[in-house]
């Protein structure tokens, strides 16, 4: 799964008001917990499937304790039990597809695995404008692809997923012997050079969420937004080698975040 259990985003900090940490935290659990029955462990996919299936059924009649919570904060907050259900729905495609055609069914997957996240985060602030919607979408779905570029190696090699466009694949000259054998030319180069572009660009499209967003929640965003610019920039640095140079968030990074947000 190309979230990779939401390191981009952060759960629940000292920044979020204190009423709200226990929804958040509900959510991610939410999240992870189906995220693993998509990724993790050693079952074949009709188990897997199944058990996705399972807590689709428990929005609606929960019985386990964590869609007990779930089934509390939905009541408690008015949350779209939709959004739930977008997620399981895109852990499920996880099992069972392992290529994209194009950047647009890419994006589609993009709505169902990470936008939720921001929408029902949106939802806790009762700040669900269209704009700001449209905004969290941006931000979320630029996480995400930042989250499949930065882990392109781990994917292929745990089972032989892809996320880069195929149609921009073939543009670029790039094959999957590229992956298979790590090999950074110059056309991976170009290729991940246009896609961090793009990824910073649609960021970039959503960031007057961080600016409109009052106090503490609008410092989360805007962090969250420089979390994500820092590491296409390091996959800048390091010339597009996420084979063997994998970006990310190290605690030396954090001050600096938080300058730039602030």
């Amino acid at each position: 799964m190309g979230v990779g259990h939401y390191e981009n985003f952060p759960v629940a900090s000292l920044l979020v008001p204190a009423r709200l940490r226990e929804p958040i935290r509900v959510i991610y659990r939410f999240a992870r917990s189906a995220d693993d029955f998509a990724d993790e462990g050693e079952d074949p996919p009709d188990v897997r499937l199944r058990k996705l299936a399972e807590y689709r059924r428990q929005l609606a009649a929960p019985a386990e304790p964590l869609l007990r919570e779930v089934a509390k904060i939905i009541r408690e907050h008015e949350l779209p039990v939709e959004l739930f259900a977008d997620l399981l729905d895109a852990f499920a495609q996880d099992v069972t597809r392992k290529r994209y055609a194009s950047f647009a069914e890419v994006m589609e997957y993009c709505r169902r695995s990470a936008n939720p996240v921001g929408r029902l985060l949106l939802h806790l602030f009762k700040r669900t404008s269209e704009r700001d919607l449209q905004d969290s979408d941006a931000i979320c779905s630029a996480l995400q692809l930042i989250n499949f570029w930065q882990d392109i190696e781990l994917d292929y090699a745990k089972d032989r997923r892809v996320y880069l466009p195929q149609d921009e694949m073939a543009r670029f000259g790039v094959t999957e012997r590229h992956l298979a054998e790590k090999i950074c030319d110059r056309a991976w180069e170009h290729l991940l050079q246009f896609q961090t572009q793009r990824t910073r660009a649609l960021m970039l499209s959503g960031a007057g969420l961080g600016q409109r967003l009052p106090g503490r929640i609008g410092l989360e965003i805007r962090a969250t937004i420089q979390g994500g610019l820092r590491i296409l920039e390091k996959m800048e640095r390091a010339g597009y080698d996420v084979f063997r140079r994998r970006p990310r968030l190290r605690p030396f990074d954090w001050p600096l975040l938080f300058l730039r947000a602030v």
